[in-house]
């Protein structure tokens, strides 16, 4: 207990995340999987229970925000430099994937729960997060319009992807990858097509990172 008494509750959150998530595949975003995450690790159930005082929302966040940083951990920047914007883009969703995986049924209640009216403003938010990390892993420094249209549209594209992967069962999620593959090449393709019509200079080198400030949330 000793090791845990002088952390935040910040630091409390970021520590049961990833435990709450395996036991809220069971006990549903509830008290009983703070009390139990916390036992699993040595804390203090009291100060468990105020670190998510908000309760499942709360719990939801702190889950995300660990996918986050294994993420960032998963794939350091050396690695992704030498990728294009588009490989960077489909990578980072693959390993946030790969990361959901094992608590793939916790993922299914955290989305009946963020898809509550009650809820949509800290949902839109989750989402900005996740689209902002990516974007910024993926070396994006833009401020201007674009910065934000880019992760707006991000958002969509990763929230429809969750929605393909959260019943994927094909081997290895490749269902779920081929989903995300072809929304990305739909997006190439039209803006191929509304360049010619437009009369764009042939030597013009398309560009994934302007392509997918212009995606829209497909139909699945």
């Amino acid at each position: 207990m000793s090791e845990t008494s002088d952390r935040t509750l910040d630091e409390i959150r970021a520590l049961l995340a990833p435990a709450l998530a395996r036991h809220a595949a069971f006990d549903g975003w509830r008290p009983q999987a703070v009390a139990m995450a916390a036992a699993e690790e040595g804390v203090d159930a009291d100060i468990a229970a105020l670190a998510f005082a908000d309760g499942a929302i709360d719990m939801i966040d702190a889950w995300f925000a660990s996918i986050d940083a294994r993420m960032i951990e998963a794939l350091p920047a050396d690695e992704l430099a030498a990728l294009s914007i588009r490989k960077k883009i489909t990578v980072l969703i693959e390993a946030r994937l790969a990361l959901l995986a094992p608590d793939r049924e916790a993922l299914r209640r955290a989305i009946a729960i963020l898809a509550l009216p009650t809820n949509a403003l800290r949902a839109a938010r989750l989402g900005w997060r996740a689209a902002d990390v990516m974007w910024r892993a993926a070396g994006d420094t833009t401020t201007d319009l674009a910065h934000y249209s880019k992760r707006t549209t991000l958002t969509a594209l990763y929230t429809a992807t969750l929605l393909v992967f959260v019943d994927d069962d094909s081997e290895g999620h490749a269902d779920s990858r081929a989903f995300l593959a072809r929304r990305i090449d739909n997006v190439m393709q039209f803006e191929k097509l509304k360049a010619k019509v437009k009369g764009a200079g042939s030597g013009e080198r398309l560009s994934l990172s302007r392509f997918i400030g212009r995606l829209r949330y497909p139909a699945i």
